[in-house]
């Protein structure tokens, strides 16, 4: 497939295209309240670090975002246990202290729907690691949403992410493959990578579960069960990811 990839600052007519794109979060991933504040600012402050493919009508069919932080200031030095909140956070805070960064975090790559299974996400992650090096970068790291782990959400990310093929060795995730065949590292796991919390009353309408047993709750699209206090009226999830490290 044809696909033209730029970045937002090169094209920011495609703002908008890019914006309407339909996720493939669940609902309830969209109620991370560090995304939900951040996300909208990355085109904004950022637009160099945003990709958008297009085909040859000019359609967009994926679009990859990833900011610029610090890793190696003091009090850091090593991939976060926040993951994709703590990412978001160090960048805009670097961005408003002056510092000056050294890595790039992908946040997103989404493919649309009519376009899966054609290698794209593939060419996305190649696309991103392409433009960190060109910014003068030196690491793209990510903390990467295993797109089959909701699949097995009690078994512990930590072994999920060490599972491997036996006819290649690649690992068994989807994604975590395309990003391993990229040239990135599997570095380890950040278990509190997004945090969504909530009412029961708002659970139930992101789930159309009934939230109304104490203790851990499975969530379709969920990497690990919501964790529901019913006696005290809330539930909380926290999402594992795995950071891989991609040196350029």
């Amino acid at each position: 497939m044809d696909l033209e990839i730029t970045t937002l600052a090169a094209r920011p007519e495609l703002a908008d295209a890019l914006d309407q794109m339909p996720d493939t979060w669940p609902e309830f991933v969209l109620e991370d309240l560090v995304g939900w504040a951040n996300f909208p600012r990355i085109a904004v402050e950022f637009p160099e670090y945003v990709l958008a493919a297009t085909d040859a009508e000019g359609a967009v069919v994926a679009r990859g975002y990833s900011v610029p932080f610090t890793l190696h200031a003091p009090g850091r030095g090593k991939l976060p246990a926040g993951g994709w909140d703590q990412e978001l956070l160090w960048a805009f805070s670097d961005l408003r202290h002056g510092r000056t960064p050294d890595t790039v975090g992908a946040v997103e790559i989404t493919v649309a729907s009519g376009h899966l299974g054609k290698g794209i996400s593939g060419r996305m992650v190649e696309a991103m690691r392409a433009n960190a090096r060109a910014l003068g970068h030196g690491e793209l790291v990510a903390p990467v949403r295993p797109s089959a782990k909701h699949r097995q959400p009690t078994l512990p990310m930590e072994e999920y992410a060490r599972l491997t093929r036996a006819e290649d060795g690649l690992p068994e995730d989807p994604w975590l493959r395309v990003h391993v065949r990229a040239g990135g590292v599997i570095d380890s796991v950040a278990p509190v990578s997004m945090t969504v919390s909530g009412t029961l009353e708002q659970w139930r309408a992101w789930t159309g579960l009934p939230f109304d047993t104490e203790g851990p709750v499975e969530v379709p699209g969920a990497l690990v069960p919501v964790h529901c206090s019913a006696a005290h009226g809330y539930a909380v999830y926290a999402e594992p990811n795995v950071w891989v490290r991609h040196k350029l």
